[in-house]
């Protein structure tokens, strides 16, 4: 297979290529300058795409004269073991570019997943409201190994935090600078903007909410506890120990809520496939089913209506229920009876 790859640092090499995938650092004026000169190498009717986790493919797409031919192909790191490709349907994405990505997934082993455009598609959107409350739990008490701890031992891969650390805390430092956060998100973002600060940026560095030893195992810091316990202070936050349960309902439930607001907006076209993009792209153990599908079978609509309501009540707008939830709650409903009535 080796020998098939034809390395070059020229860009007019792509000019045979039958489809371009686009893979510079996640900047959206970068991505436009890489598109526009694509734009006048590529050959008639190849596929140009673009390998971002959360920007807009239809701005990207703009700067060429054949939007028609582009599409989001979102892999995931490590992108030799990660089965999940999220395929990003823009606005004037073409039907045959679809069914080619949907089949060149499937021939390179990948599990391919529709998703339509929004700010980080499907499975990044939803993980923004999980990692939020994640964040959220942190400055209320939870510590780091209590959080990862509870998640891990209801069978996530990896508990959020030490996902944080592995992928690189600065990665998403730089993201919430660009996007100039304000209010309670920008609240609930001060530990790991601090973290980084301190020059931690997770394993690469050996340090960010856990202290690696040299075998990559993680170490609970004090230094980060002290932290979380002096940001809270200054935010007035009384801290709580929060329980696993707890700690486990809150981040399936945002999950969730999430989904289904992304559901109902169209960005995703079953719950099933928010479940598969989980399943294959982030940890989620595969015998829980999915976050959807855990809504459906195991915690109930109405229960699970019941708990969002009751979260809103106590901590506000990032709880707000999804209307489908709550409609679907209301009817008897589930996210699989939704699916059958629109096959």
């Amino acid at each position: 297979r080796f020998a098939k790859l034809t390395p070059s640092l020229e860009m007019a090499d792509l000019g045979k290529a039958d489809l371009i995938i686009e893979a510079v650092f996640e900047n959206m004026e970068l991505k436009k300058e890489v598109f526009a000169k694509l734009d006048k190498i590529a050959k008639s009717g190849a596929i140009i795409a673009t390998n971002t986790s959360t920007l807009d493919v239809d701005e990207i797409a703009a700067e060429t004269k054949r939007p028609q031919d582009v599409v989001g192909l979102h892999f995931f790191s490590p992108a030799n073991i990660m089965r999940l490709l999220e395929i990003v349907r823009a606005e004037k994405t073409a039907n045959d570019v679809m069914a080619t990505s949907m089949a060149i997934a499937k021939r390179i082993g990948k599990v391919g997943v529709q998703a339509g455009v929004c700010d980080g598609f499907v499975g990044n959107r939803m993980l923004a409201a999980y990692g939020g409350e994640v964040q959220a739990m942190n400055l209320e008490g939870a510590m780091p190994q209590e959080i990862d701890g509870a998640l891990e031992g209801w069978g996530m891969a990896m508990g959020p935090l030490a996902v944080s650390d592995l992928a690189g805390l600065d990665v998403g430092y730089r993201i919430r600078k660009g996007r100039k956060l304000t209010g309670e998100a920008a609240q609930n973002a001060r530990i790991p903007d601090k973290i980084v600060e301190m020059g931690r940026h997770g394993q690469k560095t050996g340090a960010g909410y856990y202290k690696y030893d040299e075998n990559r195992k993680r170490v609970v810091d004090p230094e980060i506890e002290a932290l979380i316990r002096a940001e809270a202070e200054a935010l007035q936050i009384k801290q709580r120990q929060i329980p696993a349960d707890e700690i486990v309902e809150r981040s399936l439930l945002r999950l969730a809520n999430e989904g289904a607001k992304i559901l109902e907006e169209g960005i995703a076209l079953r719950a099933s496939d928010i479940d598969t993009m989980y399943l294959n792209g982030y940890g989620f153990p595969a015998w829980r089913g999915g976050p959807m599908w855990q809504v459906d079978n195991v915690i109930g609509m109405q229960r699970a209506a019941e708990r969002i309501r009751a979260y809103e009540a106590k901590y506000g707008g990032r709880w707000k229920i999804a209307p489908l939830i709550a409609k679907l709650a209301a009817e008897g409903g589930s996210f699989a009876t939704l699916a059958a009535k629109h096959k």
